[in-house]
């Protein structure tokens, strides 16, 4: 399940957002997320996006979900080295 919408129309905003309105419950397999986007409006969350592009909103103050974040982000440094 894909949980996001989009807010604005194209000719009020150049740059259109995506914004987490669900939360998904399910535990994502990290291995298949690439990347994420911290979000506090309208609710507190991070949306991880898949190899595919896929996007997943899930509530932010999992422990699953912070173990994601850190693997993305040690993933992302090996690259920049």
């Amino acid at each position: 399940f894909i949980y996001f919408s989009l807010l604005g129309s194209v000719s009020s905003q150049p740059m259109r957002k995506f914004r987490c309105v669900t939360l998904s419950t399910k535990k994502l397999d990290i291995r298949n997320l690439v990347s994420y986007e911290k979000q506090q409006v309208p609710t507190d969350a991070i949306m991880f996006i898949n190899a595919r592009g896929i996007r997943i909103c899930v509530s932010a103050n999992q422990k699953w979900v912070q173990a994601a974040i850190k693997r993305i982000d040690e993933s992302r440094a090996a690259k920049r080295k």
